[in-house]
Formats: structure tokens, sequence, C-alpha cells
């Protein structure tokens, strides 16, 4: 369906909540794109701090604010921002990152040589992993197929950050919205959904960065643990399906939880990953030494999840 007269093509969704000292960046570096046929709504999630000051200081009118309490979270606000667009196709942004000025003109010239098959128009971004501007290229050399039908691939580990997406509208009415009330990997459980019914195009190289924040819910590590165990078990037909991936995720699940204090949790995952793949002797390494404890465990654990910090989620 063509779009009426003076309706923007793009509708970027920036969510934010408790952070005014840090939304200029972000919405300044919306506002420097080359592409300009977008909207911008920034949806303040019950804000207690200046956030509603910073915002009136913005007359452009490609600028819409939302605001509303009590807070709810990130996802119930990219949700409200998504009924409140009126663009054909939606970006996110996040108060504390920026988007380099091209961003949205390399996506939208990528989704102008799609087909409708392809969903999600997505890019590499640097992710800021330390206050001391350390930075890695996301995704990292470990994924394997990042264009076409990536579901699979996704099944292993995220690596599509929402800030690097521009998603067609159609897609949040075929494969549904953001989850409400997962304390982490949002991206990834949405991602997953949509990836089922559509493509994605990969532009291999970096249009934003991703900035550290110690206050981020990167940092809350049980709940990114709990969202993990919810979307196992969200999408357990797609994981089943392939017995290593699953693995794999009950392993790391594991080693996670008992070094996070849930011992008796983590042997069970471990035992679990360790039973769907009886050959892989690292599982059954790692199931047995939970047998004997959380001493020979934990020594164990400190070797595995150092290797596996080099393949984390964006």
């Amino acid at each position: 369906m063509p779009t009426p007269p003076g309706t923007p093509t793009v509708s970027v969704v920036l969510p934010t909540y408790n952070r005014g000292h840090l939304l200029p960046r972000a919405i300044e570096s919306v506002l420097a794109q080359t592409y300009t046929d977008f909207e911008l709504i920034v949806v303040d999630d019950g804000s207690g701090d200046d956030t509603p000051a910073v915002m009136a200081r913005y007359d452009d009118p490609r600028v819409r604010y939302i605001r509303y309490e009590p807070n709810q979270g990130a996802n119930h606000a990219r949700n409200v921002g998504i009924r409140a667009a009126s663009a054909p196709f939606i970006s996110f942004q996040d108060s504390d990152d920026d988007w380099f000025p091209e961003k949205l003109a390399k996506n939208m010239a990528a989704f102008e040589t799609a087909g409708p098959e392809v969903g999600v128009v997505y890019s590499g971004y640097w992710k800021y992993v330390d206050a001391n501007e350390n930075r890695v290229y996301i995704p990292l050399p470990w994924v394997k197929k990042r264009d076409g039908w990536i579901h699979e691939e996704l099944l292993r580990n995220n690596f599509v950050t929402t800030q690097a997406a521009v998603v067609r509208r159609e897609c949040f009415d075929r494969s549904g919205y953001w989850l409400e009330g997962l304390p982490g990997k949002q991206e990834w459980e949405l991602f997953l959904r949509i990836s089922r019914d559509y493509q994605f195009r990969y532009i291999d190289e970096p249009l934003l960065n991703s900035r550290y924040d110690p206050t981020g819910i990167s940092e809350n590590r049980t709940g990114i643990y709990r969202s993990m165990e919810r979307i196992l078990e969200l999408h357990h037909d797609d994981f089943a399906a392939h017995p290593a991936i699953l693995a794999e995720h009950y392993v790391r699940l594991g080693l996670q939880w008992a070094r996070a204090g849930e011992f008796a949790k983590g042997r069970n995952y471990l035992r679990r990953g360790a039973a769907l793949q009886p050959g892989n002797w690292k599982y059954r390494a790692a199931a047995a030494a939970a047998r004997f404890g959380e001493g020979p465990f934990n020594r164990l654990a400190d070797l595995y999840l150092a290797r596996d910090a080099a393949a984390s989620r964006p």
C-alpha cells in the first residue's frame, strides 16, 4: 500500500528512562542523518529526571515526544512507539548510543534492492565493552550466516542489535511486537520470531556506536539468565530441532547459574546439556565436576567462561 503524502518513510523509536544526561547525543545523531525522510518518536518511560526539560529544547518538527507514568520497561516503550508510528519502516535508537550520519541512508538503500521477503536490514557496529573505551566489531567472526534466512544462526546467539536494525512495519503485525516483561535479551527474542517469517539483509560495516553503560540492562546478569530460560521455553521447538545448539545453551546456563550462587540449578542444566550431547567430553566433564561439588566445578567454569566471553551476545 502506498503511504499517504507527507508520511515519513521511517519512524525512529527511541525509548528512554532517566537518561536525560545522555539523551541529546542519541537524538542529535538521529537528526544529523543524511537520510531525512523520517520522524523521531522519543518515548519517555516515566523518567524522574530532567528528561522533559531536555526534550523541551527540541523544536524540530520531525521530533515527537510521548511521556507516560509509571515506568513500564523498555519493551513497553518500544511498543508504544511502534503503535504511534506513521511510517512503513521502523528503526530503533537507544538513549545511550549514537548513529553514524549515513546509517539510515545505507539501511534504506539496501531495502530498495530487496524483495518483500526481506523484513530486516541491519549492519555491523562498534560495541564498547568497558569504561576505558575498549571496543569490538559485532558481529564477531563466529557468525557464519548473516544474510537471508538466518533463523538457525540466530538460535546460536544474537548478533543483531536493536539500534542497527530497520524493520518493515508489517513484521510486527505478522511476527508480533516486543515481548514485555522480559528483563534481558529482548532483541534476540524478537528477531528469533521475525527470522522465522522474513529474510534479513546485512551491511558489513559499522554504522553506529553501542556505548558502555554500567547501569544498563546488560549488567543485570541474573535477569539475563532468567531471560535466557524464558526464551528457551518460548522457542523450545526450534531449539529442540537443533540439539547441539540447545546443549550449548544448557551448559552455558549451568555454568552461569552455578557461578551466580544457584549451584543446584546450574548442576541440573549441566546434566541436561550433557545428556543431549553424550559424545561431547567437555559437557560430560562439566556435569561430572558439578557432581564433585563447587570447588572442582569452579575451576572448570573459569576455563570455559573465559573462552565463552569471546562469543558473548551483542
